[in-house]
Parts: structure tokens; sequence; C-alpha cells
């Protein structure tokens, strides 16, 4: 029987790169799947593998909050880890609330 993945919200903090917490750079560095938000500093991206997907949201502007819910999910459920990289914190200044409860 195949794994079911995980979707992780991650908060990018404040904007300085050096501010994200220990935890987060780990789930980065094993992620299968990156989602960056617009105000999410792209200097995270080099604590990502190299084989992992990146989808740039505020590159793919059609990408509506359903179609991202509705993609976290179906990437989880190839046994992906997906990590939701917002700017800040993700339940504060973003849609955490949405996202996790898809």
């Amino acid at each position: 029987m195949k794994t079911k993945g995980t979707v992780y919200l991650v908060g990018a903090g404040p904007g300085d790169p050096q501010l994200l917490t220990l935890r987060g750079a780990d789930l980065l560095r094993r992620a299968d799947v990156v989602i960056l938000d617009a105000l999410a500093s792209r200097e995270l991206l080099r604590l990502v593998p190299s084989t992992a997907e990146v989808i740039e949201r505020s590159r793919a502007r059609d990408l509506s909050q359903e179609t991202l819910n509705a993609l976290m999910i179906e990437r989880a459920g190839r046994g992906q880890t997906v990590v939701r990289l917002k700017g800040g914190d993700p339940y504060i200044f973003g849609r955490g609330g949405e996202e996790a409860g898809s």
C-alpha cells in the first residue's frame, strides 16, 4: 500500500531568510514539491532539493485558491511531501486556515 504524503504550511518569517525556523528549513530540505507565495523570499529556494518541483504562485496568477488546494491534495495523494511556503505567518497574514481545512 502506498504511503500518503503530507502538506506543510510554512511561514517564511518577516522577510529575512535567516529568520526562517529550523523546522521550516528542515521541511524545505525534504520537500518533493514547494509552492512559493509571492511574499516569501526566493532565497529560501536554495534549501530545496534540485529534484523538487517548485511552483511560484506569483508567476502563475491563474492559480486560484481552489486549484491550489486541489494541487496540494493531489500531490500528497501521490505520497509526496508538499511545502506551501508563505510570507510571514500563514495563519495571521495568509490563508492558512483555508489551506489547512482542505
